[in-house]
């Protein structure tokens, strides 16, 4: 009986050592990751949350994002959500409330090189979701948002979305009528479009 309890305690404690603790993912967007006019539990995030429940380690998906976010109050949000959640991953997607408003790009690629020295400094890997403006910006502004996020991703070595609505931006099907936001039915197809680079932080 004696041989037979401490066989059991050493059983337990493998167990216990061999369980690797819970991983942190913050993900600091903007209405496109704060299921704008949607339910919650449709939103791109959400449906990452579910899929990473049945991985190992497990993950808790920290959703930070607010509608109408831009980089520059993200970049004053972040280091006290840093010392919060000490996060493993961060999820970046900033950048479209600043296009909207057409504010300058050097702003905007300060700003979020900023929050990614911020987070690789904490330990956070970074995924960098890059946005695309509608066509009446003019490919100057446009060309040189998409180069905000390309250049910071190849500067700073953090994974890249270029496009976060790839394929859904333009399917009115997937659409919202502001042409902006994606519907429920569109959700799946954003993660579609981030899980790809986001799986190989995850290991």
């Amino acid at each position: 009986m004696r041989r037979f309890l401490v066989w059991l305690v050493l059983l337990c404690a493998a167990g216990v050592a061999q369980a690797a603790p819970t991983k942190t993912m913050l993900v600091l967007g903007d209405s496109l990751s704060a299921a704008h006019n949607i339910a919650t539990e449709q939103g791109w995030v959400h449906l990452l949350e579910a899929r990473l429940s049945s991985m190992e380690p497990t993950w808790r998906v920290i959703n930070a994002s607010i509608s109408g976010e831009t980089s520059l109050s993200g970049r004053n949000r972040l280091p006290a959500l840093l010392e919060k959640y000490k996060p493993a991953v961060l999820v970046l997607e900033l950048g479209a409330n600043d296009g909207l408003r057409g504010l300058p790009l050097p702003a905007l690629r300060e700003n979020l090189a900023t929050m990614i020295d911020l987070a690789q400094k904490s330990g956070a890997r970074v995924l960098l979701l890059g946005i695309e403006l509608p066509v009446n910006y003019g490919p100057q502004y446009r060309d040189g948002l998409r180069a905000v996020y390309r250049e910071l991703s190849q500067q700073k070595r953090t994974a890249l979305v270029p496009f976060l609505l790839d394929g859904v931006a333009l399917d009115p099907s997937r659409m919202q009528d502001d042409g902006l936001h994606p519907t429920a039915a569109g959700e799946p197809g954003v993660l579609d479009n981030v899980w790809p680079s986001l799986q190989p932080l995850l290991r």
